[in-house]
């Protein structure tokens, strides 16, 4: 179903609003329920969830103020690399025994064996509805891996069950199965039919193994979410694991795909001119759209669109860049436009010390446990986003001239509700802009202004702003002079007295005009 709809922007920062156009809206640009979402790294889960005896209660405030703006809490998927790596012991007393081997990695364990508690983090969370990804790496050539599904397949579905179920997940990322190396689980010969071949095989015992032992859980509950990776990646098309019948069972109930920016280690990446640009981002969401469109076209599928796994920088961020307010209005944007694309749901990637966390949940020696910045500008893509149960909400991107803003407009029921502007010139305030020690006397920081025709003879709006020092602040920030510091009330909501609130704007001749600092945004709510 396609609608028009009247909107208009600022052709760029200024005062001066472009003539109303006529836009074309897209039944798809209505974001899904519980868009704003998780993807939490497998071997970190027990971190992040704890257990029936030490719930993580931190992660749950962050998740409940999410889930007050949004009408439901996000999803969350239990993955990544480490789920391709986790095998099981019955006997294991702790939730997990990793190892880690720095040659593979620093930031997570590459020998991971999974005892029968690590299943109870899925009952710590409650109103939270889940995936578990299993291995498909060891699990389908060899037999302790082909065990290790046997055993835990049972476990996942009594675990999950209907209450916390949104679907399951056989491999992370297996388009970097064949590109060889000492660590590769795949020859370089290895290709789509052999992925296919195994996925539905693995797939098949993954079901059966519930049905046997969950026998009150219908087909929709047994359901998967595929490919889970890069469909724009080489090695392992995704249109070709889609016509050779990766979906010919009917049971994937989500197209997922997996994106990230850059590289941490990428040569020329800035928080400017990577996150900070909403080019960039604009042309990462738009390649996967194209690509899924390709795919559905083969009639071979029907899932909807999401995010399964994405965030700023690949290899779990870069300090400085993934971990600071830039990030946030980086996150923001990515969101709002995945929104406007015809995504049905973001999962933000996280595990525990990753750069690009929204959260530590723990305290451990390299990170202390904390509410990072990323996670306020999560508070702000709801926000603009708004309650999605209970409302009719369609999102569109409003072009603008320059590659660091972005604007959008929010529609409830076709009517225009609140508008979005992100100013994304950097703005530093420390030393050499890593978010640590202050400059004796910062730049002045301009501001820029946006105008919306939005048609009326008066009336006012109501301003929400996402704020904070400058782009490279890594604490102090706040959305509508809300912190969520764990410092605070343990991730609740607390209200900062030094951050002015409840903004009003005139709307004049039915133009609106907001003046948007550099690195922050403004949320406009017109009518209520």
């Amino acid at each position: 179903m396609w609608k028009q709809v009247l909107l208009a922007a600022s052709a760029a920062a200024t005062t001066e609003p472009i003539q109303i156009e006529s836009v074309t809206l897209n039944a798809n640009s209505a974001p899904g329920q519980s868009f704003i979402s998780y993807s939490i790294e497998l071997s970190s889960f027990p971190d992040f969830a704890g257990n029936k005896s030490s719930p993580n209660t931190f992660t749950d405030n962050l998740l409940t103020n999410l889930g007050h703006i949004l009408g439901s809490k996000p999803y969350i998927r239990v993955g990544g690399n480490t789920q391709d790596y986790a095998l099981y012991n019955a006997s294991l007393k702790t939730q997990i025994n990793g190892t880690y081997d720095p040659q593979r990695s620093n930031d997570y364990p590459t020998t991971i064996y999974l005892g029968p508690s690590f299943f109870e983090s899925y009952q710590t969370l409650p109103g939270v509805k889940f995936s578990h990804g299993f291995n498909i790496a060891k699990g389908a050539v060899s037999v302790e891996g082909w065990q290790a599904l046997v055993d835990t397949a049972p476990l996942a579905c009594k675990a999950l069950g209907r209450e916390r179920f949104y679907g399951y997940e056989y491999g992370n990322e297996p388009n970097n199965f064949n590109l060889g190396g000492k660590y590769a689980p795949r020859s370089t010969s290895w290709g789509p039919k052999d992925y296919v071949r195994e996925w539905l095989n693995g797939t098949a015992e993954i079901r059966r193994q519930m049905r046997k032992h969950c026998p009150d859980l219908e087909p929709e509950y047994l359901e998967f979410m595929a490919p889970s990776y890069d469909d724009r990646v080489e090695s392992l098309k995704a249109v070709d694991v889609w016509n050779l019948s990766l979906d010919k069972n009917n049971d994937i109930n989500t197209y997922s795909v997996h994106n990230y920016i850059d590289g941490a280690t990428s040569p020329g990446v800035t928080l400017q001119h990577t996150l900070m640009n909403h080019t960039r981002t604009t042309r990462d969401v738009d390649e996967q759209v194209q690509q899924y469109r390709k795919i559905m076209a083969t009639g071979k599928g029907k899932a909807p669109l999401i995010f399964g796994e994405t965030n700023s920088l690949y290899f779990q961020g870069k300090p400085g860049l993934s971990n600071s307010f830039g990030a946030a209005l980086w996150g923001l944007d990515f969101n709002l436009y995945s929104a406007s694309a015809g995504y049905q749901r973001v999962h933000m990637h996280q595990g525990t010390n990753y750069r690009y966390q929204s959260w530590q949940p723990i305290d451990t020696e390299k990170t202390a446990k904390g509410t990072k910045a990323p996670y306020y500008g999560n508070i702000a893509a709801a926000s603009a986003l708004g309650n999605l149960v209970h409302r009719n909400v369609t999102v569109a991107s409003l072009p603008l001239a320059s590659d660091t803003e972005a604007a959008y407009a929010i529609y409830e029921g076709g009517r225009l509700r609140r508008l979005l502007a992100i100013n994304m010139h950097g703005y530093n305030t420390t030393v050499d802009g890593a978010g640590v020690d202050p400059l004796p006397k910062p730049p002045p920081r301009s501001s820029r202004s946006y105008s919306f025709r939005i048609g009326g003879s008066g009336g006012d709006v109501g301003v929400q702003r996402l704020m904070a020092n400058g782009s490279d602040a890594i604490t102090g920030i706040t959305f509508d002079g809300w912190s969520y510091n764990y410092e605070l009330d343990n991730g609740k909501p607390v209200r900062q007295r030094n951050v002015t609130t409840g903004e009003r704007l005139r709307v004049s001749g039915g133009v609106v005009t907001v003046q948007v600092p550099d690195s922050s945004a403004a949320l406009l709510n017109i009518g209520h």
